[in-house]
């Protein structure tokens, strides 16, 4: 696995690539946001010829915040992003997977931890995330007009294998995270989901501050889709998609 470090403390860039390395990892160190969009983005002046499979990427960098780099990260490309940073406060960690950020690290950190956290966004990688050939609760084979991988519910429309959703004909852009998380419930509209069973599914974490993140991207996918009443919050226990497709 080809990782890109974004780190601009060579003592503490040198000792993790030294780790990545024994466990089988190729790592690519840059010390600024400039140096790993370069590595990063098509068409960027002396970008890399060769892609990575996860990106670990420090905030306080010389040149821009970390914030900042994440967000040009993620409007163009889908390389999986884990923010590796010593701000521990909860609107930070929210803000960075608001950005499109894949998972979010607070140093110190068990290295273990940091191993299965890349392990964990790579296996998750679009188009791979296994929601591409899911049906809707009730469709059969023979439903006429039913495009296969197509979710409709209401005003909404939901391809899978393109990971679009549209609203009305609209086309609404959702982050990585969000698109997972409405076609998680929309898969079972009226099925409750667990609040628990949710972050593993699309988290893949049992991580506690994920509940909080969790209601962030809920509240933001009612916002985005015009459809406050689409995600129904079941108190106490979860969520799931309206069955009528609000």
């Amino acid at each position: 696995m080809r990782l890109l470090l974004v780190e601009d403390d060579d003592h503490v860039a040198t000792a993790l690539s030294a780790v990545l390395t024994r466990h089988g990892f190729e790592a690519v160190h840059v010390r600024s946001g400039a140096e790993a969009l370069r590595e990063l983005l098509p068409g960027e002046p002396g970008s890399g010829a060769c892609g990575f499979d996860v990106v670990l990427l420090d905030l306080g960098l010389p040149d821009q915040d970390g914030f900042e780099v994440c967000g040009r990260i993620r409007r163009t490309t889908s390389t999986p992003v884990i923010m590796v940073t010593a701000r521990a406060d909860v609107r930070s960690r929210i803000h960075g997977l608001n950005l499109g950020a894949d998972d979010y690290v607070v140093k110190p950190y068990d290295m273990g931890e940091l191993l299965a956290r890349i392990h964990a966004v790579s296996r998750r990688r679009a188009p791979e995330d296994g929601v591409g050939q899911a049906r809707p609760a009730g469709e059969t084979e023979g439903d006429p007009g039913a495009a296969e991988g197509t979710l409709t519910l209401g005003a909404v429309t939901i391809e899978l294998p393109t990971r679009q959703v549209r609203v009305d004909g609209t086309e609404v852009p959702l982050t990585r995270k969000e698109f997972d998380l409405l076609a998680l419930l929309a898969q079972r509209p009226g099925v409750v989901f667990r609040r628990e069973q949710i972050i593993s599914e699309v988290w893949r974490t049992s991580w506690e501050g994920t509940g909080r993140t969790l209601e962030v991207h809920v509240a933001s996918l009612r916002s985005k889709l015009r459809r406050p009443t689409l995600i129904e919050t079941v108190r106490g226990v979860g969520y799931r998609m309206s069955a009528q497709g609000a």
